[in-house]
């Protein structure tokens, strides 16, 4: 029986998803994918997740697209004739899953994330990378525009100009470049990089999970709005988080000197 392609560690509030087509370097295809997307929609509602982790396997955390895995026509390598329906949807499997995911999303990102792998590293809330992860926008190589949310994600963090310049080289760049430029948050030892992803995602799932929630909607949402109906949002947040036994417990917690125990109640 063949490998899943997609692989599920939970404990103490975190679930570890490990994409597992390492001899491709977790390269994407149709059937990974669909994994994706499927296990990440099954864990956003499962409630004793309060962080999710995404990696790799072996040496890479994501390729891209596997262009040798795609099928159709008779020249290998050929991409199969798409339909209209394929032509006008949005690429929406990669990035929604995971930035529309109620609690944080963290990328542990363990080695090459190109093309659909960077994205997919785009799409987390908060990035992790070893010393070996590299990073490169290959799309203009194939001729073809960025999906999957990158030409999105990444003027919002680099700015247009310095956005335009990584995705109409195709250039790569390393760990150290990525945390210069602040796609990455840290780089840390290969060996290291899972302790210290996973000392972070415990230090998260520590926390009220309504206001950890609610906070990463506050701060996508502030990305695509003014500031007045903003304001507006947080005030809003904040009078559901007074409502919650959550604030209360904080509350006692601070006034009896203890560390708080959070329900997501």
């Amino acid at each position: 029986m063949s490998e899943p392609l997609v692989l599920i560690e939970k404990a103490d509030g975190i679930a570890v998803m490990t994409l597992n087509r390492p001899e491709r370097l977790n390269a994407l295809i149709p059937p990974l994918n669909d994994a994706i997307e499927r296990t990440a929609n099954d864990l956003a509602k499962q409630d004793d997740v309060r962080v999710l982790v995404l990696t790799g396997a072996g040496k890479g955390f994501c390729s891209g697209a596997d262009v040798k895995g795609w099928e159709g026509g008779s020249e290998p390598g050929k991409h199969p004739e798409p339909n209209r329906q394929e032509l006008t949807a949005p690429s929406a499997q990669l990035v929604l899953p995971f930035r529309q995911f109620p609690m944080p999303v963290i990328g542990a990102i363990n080695g090459v994330a190109g093309g659909a792998g960077f994205s997919l590293a785009m799409a987390c809330d908060i990035r992790i990378a070893s010393e070996n992860a590299r990073f490169a926008s290959l799309f203009i190589h194939r001729a073809i525009v960025p999906n999957n949310g990158l030409s999105w994600t990444l003027p919002r963090i680099l700015g247009p100009a310095k956005a335009l310049e990584w995705m109409l080289t195709g250039e790569w760049m390393d760990a150290k470049t990525a945390e210069s430029l602040g796609i990455v948050n840290r780089v840390v030892p290969q060996a290291d990089l899972m302790t210290v992803t996973m000392a972070l995602a415990k230090k998260i799932a520590a926390m009220p999970p309504i206001a950890a929630e609610l906070t990463k909607k506050a701060v996508y949402r502030g990305l695509v709005q003014d500031l007045v109906p903003h304001l507006d949002l947080e005030t809003h947040f904040q009078k559901l988080c007074f409502g919650t036994e959550d604030f209360k417990e904080s509350t006692q917690a601070f006034l009896e000197k203890r560390a708080p125990k959070f329900k997501g109640r």
